[in-house]
Protein backbone atom coordinates (compact mmCIF):
# COMPACT_ATOMS: atom_id res chain seq x y z
CA UNK A 1 0.00 0.00 0.00
CA UNK A 2 1.54 3.34 -1.02
CA UNK A 3 1.76 6.38 1.19
CA UNK A 4 -0.83 8.38 -0.73
CA UNK A 5 -3.35 5.57 -0.55
CA UNK A 6 -2.95 5.31 3.22
CA UNK A 7 -3.15 9.10 3.71
CA UNK A 8 -6.22 9.38 1.51
CA UNK A 9 -7.88 6.62 3.57
CA UNK A 10 -6.94 8.37 6.83
CA UNK A 11 -8.35 11.67 5.59
CA UNK A 12 -11.55 9.98 4.49
CA UNK A 13 -11.84 8.27 7.89
CA UNK A 14 -11.35 11.59 9.69
CA UNK A 15 -14.00 13.22 7.47
CA UNK A 16 -16.45 10.40 8.20
CA UNK A 17 -15.80 10.72 11.96
CA UNK A 18 -16.38 14.51 11.87
CA UNK A 19 -19.59 13.97 9.88
CA UNK A 20 -20.88 11.42 12.43
CA UNK A 21 -20.12 13.81 15.31
CA UNK A 22 -21.94 16.60 13.47
CA UNK A 23 -24.93 14.35 12.79
CA UNK A 24 -25.10 13.30 16.44
CA UNK A 25 -24.92 16.92 17.59
CA UNK A 26 -27.71 17.84 15.17
CA UNK A 27 -29.85 14.94 16.42
CA UNK A 28 -29.27 15.96 20.03
CA UNK A 29 -30.12 19.55 19.18
CA UNK A 30 -33.37 18.52 17.50
CA UNK A 31 -34.21 16.35 20.50
CA UNK A 32 -33.70 19.28 22.86
CA UNK A 33 -35.84 21.51 20.67
CA UNK A 34 -38.62 18.90 20.68
CA UNK A 35 -38.40 18.44 24.45
CA UNK A 36 -38.47 22.19 24.98
CA UNK A 37 -41.59 22.41 22.84
CA UNK A 38 -40.01 24.74 20.32
CA UNK A 39 -40.73 22.59 17.30
CA UNK A 40 -40.24 19.19 15.78
CA UNK A 41 -42.60 16.26 15.55
CA UNK A 42 -41.95 15.11 19.12
CA UNK A 43 -43.19 18.37 20.59
CA UNK A 44 -46.49 18.13 18.79
CA UNK A 45 -47.09 14.52 19.78
CA UNK A 46 -46.23 15.06 23.46
CA UNK A 47 -48.07 18.34 24.04
CA UNK A 48 -51.21 18.12 26.18
CA UNK A 49 -54.17 19.86 24.56
CA UNK A 50 -54.70 23.14 26.35
CA UNK A 51 -55.80 26.30 24.64
CA UNK A 52 -53.33 29.18 24.79
CA UNK A 53 -53.71 30.98 28.11
CA UNK A 54 -56.49 28.58 29.13
CA UNK A 55 -58.08 29.55 32.42
CA UNK A 56 -60.19 27.28 34.56
CA UNK A 57 -63.39 28.85 35.94
CA UNK A 58 -62.93 26.85 39.18
CA UNK A 59 -61.01 27.72 42.32
CA UNK A 60 -57.22 27.58 41.96
CA UNK A 61 -56.76 24.68 44.43
CA UNK A 62 -59.10 22.46 42.38
CA UNK A 63 -57.41 19.84 40.19
CA UNK A 64 -60.47 18.74 38.17
CA UNK A 65 -63.07 21.24 37.06
CA UNK A 66 -66.26 20.81 35.03
CA UNK A 67 -68.77 23.44 33.92
CA UNK A 68 -72.11 21.84 33.08
CA UNK A 69 -73.55 24.86 31.23
CA UNK A 70 -70.80 24.76 28.58
CA UNK A 71 -69.96 21.02 28.67
CA UNK A 72 -66.28 21.75 29.31
CA UNK A 73 -63.75 20.27 31.74
CA UNK A 74 -60.24 21.25 32.85
CA UNK A 75 -57.38 19.41 34.53
CA UNK A 76 -55.08 21.69 36.52
CA UNK A 77 -52.00 21.43 38.72
CA UNK A 78 -53.99 22.49 41.80
CA UNK A 79 -52.34 25.90 41.77
CA UNK A 80 -54.31 27.50 38.94
CA UNK A 81 -52.32 26.31 35.90
CA UNK A 82 -54.37 24.44 33.30
CA UNK A 83 -52.68 21.21 32.21
CA UNK A 84 -55.45 20.07 29.87
CA UNK A 85 -58.54 21.80 28.67
CA UNK A 86 -61.02 22.94 28.12
CA UNK A 87 -62.05 19.53 26.83
CA UNK A 88 -65.54 18.62 25.62
CA UNK A 89 -67.59 16.56 28.03
CA UNK A 90 -71.19 15.74 28.84
CA UNK A 91 -73.08 15.30 32.09
CA UNK A 92 -76.19 13.77 33.59
CA UNK A 93 -79.43 13.66 31.66
CA UNK A 94 -82.62 15.19 33.09
CA UNK A 95 -83.62 13.27 36.20
CA UNK A 96 -80.02 12.02 36.60
CA UNK A 97 -78.27 15.35 36.94
CA UNK A 98 -74.61 15.69 37.82
CA UNK A 99 -74.41 17.40 41.22
CA UNK A 100 -72.66 20.74 41.53
CA UNK A 101 -70.29 21.74 44.31
CA UNK A 102 -66.94 20.79 45.80
CA UNK A 103 -65.88 17.14 45.99
CA UNK A 104 -62.74 15.07 46.39
CA UNK A 105 -61.43 12.11 44.41
CA UNK A 106 -62.46 8.98 46.33
CA UNK A 107 -61.07 6.22 44.16
CA UNK A 108 -59.86 5.41 40.65
CA UNK A 109 -60.48 2.40 38.41
CA UNK A 110 -58.83 1.98 35.04
CA UNK A 111 -61.81 -0.02 33.73
CA UNK A 112 -64.99 0.10 35.81
CA UNK A 113 -68.02 -1.98 34.86
CA UNK A 114 -71.23 -0.40 36.15
CA UNK A 115 -73.38 -2.66 38.32
CA UNK A 116 -76.30 -0.21 38.05
CA UNK A 117 -76.27 -0.09 34.24
CA UNK A 118 -75.86 -3.69 33.03
CA UNK A 119 -72.07 -3.78 33.11
CA UNK A 120 -71.66 -0.57 31.11
CA UNK A 121 -67.95 0.03 30.52
CA UNK A 122 -66.57 3.18 32.16
CA UNK A 123 -62.87 3.44 31.23
CA UNK A 124 -60.50 5.70 33.19
CA UNK A 125 -63.00 6.26 36.04
CA UNK A 126 -62.19 8.81 38.73
CA UNK A 127 -64.98 8.68 41.33
CA UNK A 128 -65.74 11.90 43.19
CA UNK A 129 -68.97 11.47 45.19
CA UNK A 130 -70.79 8.97 47.41
CA UNK A 131 -73.26 8.03 44.66
CA UNK A 132 -70.80 6.54 42.17
CA UNK A 133 -70.39 9.56 39.95
CA UNK A 134 -67.10 9.84 38.14
CA UNK A 135 -65.11 11.47 35.39
CA UNK A 136 -64.77 8.69 32.81
CA UNK A 137 -64.26 7.91 29.15
CA UNK A 138 -66.92 7.37 26.54
CA UNK A 139 -68.83 9.31 23.94
CA UNK A 140 -68.96 12.96 25.08
CA UNK A 141 -71.90 13.66 22.77
CA UNK A 142 -74.17 11.45 24.94
CA UNK A 143 -75.53 12.44 28.32
CA UNK A 144 -74.76 10.18 31.27
CA UNK A 145 -76.52 8.96 34.39
CA UNK A 146 -74.82 11.69 36.43
CA UNK A 147 -71.17 11.22 35.53
CA UNK A 148 -68.85 13.56 33.63
CA UNK A 149 -68.22 11.72 30.36
CA UNK A 150 -65.38 12.72 28.03
CA UNK A 151 -63.42 11.21 25.15
CA UNK A 152 -61.11 8.39 26.22
CA UNK A 153 -57.81 10.31 25.71
CA UNK A 154 -59.10 13.15 27.90
CA UNK A 155 -60.45 10.74 30.53
CA UNK A 156 -57.09 8.96 30.59
CA UNK A 157 -55.29 12.28 31.14
CA UNK A 158 -57.63 13.07 34.06
CA UNK A 159 -57.12 9.54 35.44
CA UNK A 160 -53.32 9.91 35.26
CA UNK A 161 -53.33 13.47 36.59
CA UNK A 162 -55.59 12.96 39.62
CA UNK A 163 -54.96 11.23 42.92
CA UNK A 164 -57.25 10.24 45.79
CA UNK A 165 -58.20 13.32 47.89
CA UNK A 166 -57.55 15.79 45.03
CA UNK A 167 -60.18 18.54 44.92
CA UNK A 168 -62.91 18.45 42.27
CA UNK A 169 -65.36 21.25 41.51
CA UNK A 170 -68.50 20.94 39.39
CA UNK A 171 -70.02 24.26 38.31
CA UNK A 172 -73.58 24.77 37.03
Amino acid sequence: MGRHTWMDGARDGARRARRRVGQRAAAIGLGLVAIAGLGGVGAVAMAAPATPAAVSPCEAAVKACARLSTNEAWLTDGAGTVLRGPVPMNHGAPGKETPTGMFAVQRKEEVHLSKEYDGARMPWSVFFDDNGRAFHGGDPSRQSAGCVRMADPDAQAFFNGLEVYDKVQILP
